[in-house]
């Protein structure tokens, strides 16, 4: 079963209306925004990180980059570093890479949501595919996935460009 389906019958099954946004094929969070015609801020995009000896999702407003000096407080370890490619593969293996969803919960993963996010009352996010993505309220997102809220404090605003 594709990633998409298998989160819309979760979303199905927990009776939380949501959104599929088809568009064109999109490899980074800023084409998707672009896109999708919304703001990089309100779209959410997942870091995949590996803290210690597990792996953690976060989710992060997509204009920001991720701080590890601030991740290694939060997850409280000296030892923080981005996923590799080939972890990614293996811990999604029905996701494009890159595309994962913010639904740790689904891969038994712990994952961490920026405050900000909740700031919003809509998300919009990959569903696991380089061509959809997903829209629900945040708060049905939060209380599915059930994320330890953290200020990560790293906005990085993409350059403005003429479009």
């Amino acid at each position: 079963m594709s990633v998409l389906n298998r989160l819309k019958d979760y979303l199905d099954s927990n009776k939380v209306g949501h959104q599929v946004l088809t568009h064109g094929t999109t490899y980074t969070a800023k084409e998707l925004a672009q896109a999708l015609h919304i703001a990089g801020k309100d779209l959410a995009k997942v870091v995949m990180l590996k803290a210690g000896e597990r792996f953690v999702m976060a989710v992060l407003p997509a204009t920001w980059k991720v701080d590890l000096h601030r991740l290694r407080d939060i997850f409280q370890t000296h030892e923080v570093r981005l996923a590799t490619e080939e972890e990614l593969r293996g811990l999604f293996p029905d996701c494009e890479l890159g595309a994962m969803p913010p639904f740790g919960n689904l891969y038994g993963l712990e994952v961490y949501a920026d405050r900000s996010l909740a700031e919003d009352e809509e998300i919009v996010f990959p569903a696991g595919t380089y061509s959809e993505a997903v829209k629900l309220r945040y708060r049905d997102f939060a209380d599915l996935v059930k994320p330890k809220v953290a200020e990560f404090h790293m906005p990085s605003p993409w350059p403005k460009t003429g479009s």
